[in-house]
């Protein structure tokens, strides 16, 4: 079944304000980042991840992300239950604006964020296009 898409009712024509209004939610970003970064393809890899979502609300987002073209969605081969989510290109072009976001966070948040992120943001800090691409490229 494929995603319904939605007309977007878009607050402005900043191009701030409209990029929020299509992932500027809690968790939109952070499906993206957890795709990317730690390889996640599956309901269960979501729902795994260290900031708790609730399934409704993983759901709804995965829909959502399907649905503005983020991300795709097919069956796995071998179990018919489980569907497999993938991004796509346009979901890709969003790496970089994480990583922008961790180096923002280890400049300003660095007594919060783990030992993994500092080292992420020193890595972008060092090869910023290299990282990225080390990641996008696995």
């Amino acid at each position: 079944m494929k995603a319904k898409n939605k007309p977007v009712k878009f607050r402005s024509d900043c191009p701030i304000s409209s990029a929020l209004d299509l992932f500027g939610d809690t968790w939109s970003l952070l499906l993206v980042r957890d795709m990317v970064y730690f390889g996640a393809r599956t309901f269960k890899d979501f729902s795994e991840a260290a900031e708790g979502i609730s399934s409704a609300r993983l759901s709804d987002r995965l829909t959502k992300l399907e649905s503005l073209g983020i991300i795709t969605k097919k069956k796995h081969r071998s179990n018919k239950k489980v569907y497999l989510y993938q991004l796509t290109t346009k979901g890709y072009d969003l790496f970089p604006v994480i990583a922008d976001l961790v180096l923002w966070s280890h400049k300003y948040l660095n007594h919060h964020i783990s030992d993994a992120a500092k080292q992420f943001a020193n890595m972008l800090e060092d090869d910023r296009e290299g990282t990225i691409n080390m990641f996008l490229n696995k």
